[in-house]
């Protein structure tokens, strides 16, 4: 993996994805956008050993200031990516890999700003720690760009008016970590220096359960997101049903009734 845009540090189980242009305030690049990123979740995909995949940002200011502005002066485009005519639209997201199989468990650790684009881990993750100095906002309006993919995608997460206030306010309002907890936005708040420390750890626990049962799992959810109560019941029943015939289906019972910890099946 090419350390400069984007560095990869396996522990075990867990992989760290840092954004690393702090210069830049971790703003997205077309080579983060259409070369790093997607083929460290790629990687990270066929890797059987990890479990977990933590996202977070180089230094301490910003997690993410979203697309360098710098290159879509030069390019006439977000990050190089390309229009819908190009390709299916959902590839432009720079954590589009999630919505293409990606079924290991994502926390992001939110160490700073977050913007623009980066509301895009945000939106995707499956589970948001935040620091207590970190802040969410966007300015697409601001400077002519639609908000609409990342808002979007934080419906799911956050109120109608929420969004759409944020989308308004262009930046001119910042929501802290406090208020994005109480909204829902984040799960929790911790001092800086927690911050990283306490996603390893629940990224560790999370390593010791069955991957196929909470890659299932994780699938079940993010459906009934996405396609509502009754879709989503009949595709969480499917989910289950598979899992029967699954090993750790029966590995999991005998282990208990065994008082011995479960040998998972991975892969």
């Amino acid at each position: 993996m090419n350390d400069t845009d984007l560095l990869w540090m396996k522990d075990g189980p867990v992989l760290t994805l840092t954004l690393n242009r702090p210069d830049r305030h971790n703003a997205l690049n077309a080579n983060l956008l259409k070369t790093e990123l997607p083929a460290a979740f790629r990687r990270a995909h066929e890797d059987r050993e990890v479990r977990v995949v933590i996202v977070t940002g180089a230094g301490e200011r910003a997690f993410c200031s979203g697309a360098d502005l710098k290159d879509t002066a030069a390019t006439g485009s977000i990050g190089g990516t390309e229009g819908p005519s190009q390709g299916p639209w959902y590839r432009s997201t720079p954590t589009a890999f999630l919505h293409e199989g990606f079924d290991k468990p994502v926390i992001v650790a939110v160490n700073g700003m977050c913007l623009g684009a980066g509301l895009h881990f945000v939106a995707d993750a499956d589970l948001v720690l935040a620091a207590e100095h970190a802040t969410f906002f966007d300015t697409h309006v601001r400077v002519g760009q639609v908000f609409a993919l990342e808002a979007i995608g934080l419906l799911r997460r956050m109120p109608f008016g929420e969004v759409m206030r944020m989308m308004l306010v262009s930046g001119t309002e910042r929501m802290d970590a406090t208020t994005a907890h109480r909204l829902g936005l984040v799960s929790e708040v911790l001092p800086s220096a927690d911050l990283l420390p306490r996603a390893r750890a629940l990224a560790a626990t999370i390593a010791e359960f069955s991957p196929a049962t909470i890659a299932a799992s994780k699938r079940a959810l993010w459906t009934a997101l996405e396609h509502g109560l009754t879709d989503g019941l009949e595709h969480g029943w499917r989910e289950i049903y598979r899992h029967w015939n699954h090993p750790d289906y029966r590995e999991g019972p005998r282990a208990f009734a065994e008082k011995r910890p479960p040998r998972w099946t991975v892969g």
